[in-house]
């Protein structure tokens, strides 16, 4: 078992219980899964880059990356109808609670100037988006193989049904919130 699962399974249960005052166990919110996308548009005109940023995205979850691929074609972006664009993971179970762990406790401490991440990545329904402006801050990747840095997006999907309950779950798990 995870770090992190069993620090919720000890301590934030019953410190939300308590908190919110939920009469059953089943109740009580938990993180159902991370996903993180990474965009990749300028793969457009190098089909390389999707691959290199596909591998990059396996190396930090753990996971082999789904490449996305465009719905639509837009003209003015010099995109076609099912043209690669991005890559994606979807982290469920132990694997999620692995890659929280390394985000909170290795991850985002090494971002520069780092003073808390933003508390208002809420979406009304207990959910949190996350967004890191580059791929350097994960020790699995290596410095000198990167040839340009890439942002991701990195979604936490809770069943709190809100903003507070999904706030003070991830608070208790160690998520850094910025102090206003």
């Amino acid at each position: 078992m995870s770090r992190l699962k069993e620090r919720y399974a000890k301590d934030v249960v019953p410190a939300l219980t308590q908190e919110f005052g939920y009469t059953n166990l089943m109740a009580v919110p938990k993180v159902t899964k991370v996903v993180v996308n990474m965009g990749l548009g300028e793969g457009t005109q190098n089909g390389k880059i999707v691959e290199t940023g596909a591998e990059e995205l396996g190396k930090i979850t753990g996971q082999k990356a789904a490449i996305t691929r465009s719905k639509k074609s837009i003209a003015q972006f010099k995109l076609r109808e099912n043209m690669p664009i991005g890559a994606m993971v979807t982290l469920r179970g132990q694997r999620m609670y692995e890659f929280l762990d390394r985000l909170i406790a290795v991850a985002l401490p090494r971002v520069r100037d780092f003073r808390g991440i933003s508390p208002k990545g809420f979406d009304g329904r207990g959910n949190y988006t996350l967004g890191l402006r580059d791929q350097l801050i994960f020790p699995e990747i290596d410095y000198m193989k990167v040839d340009k840095n890439r942002g991701m997006n990195i979604s936490v999907v809770t069943t709190a049904k809100t903003n507070e309950e999904a706030r003070r779950l991830l608070q208790l798990l160690g998520m850094p919130f910025r102090q206003n």
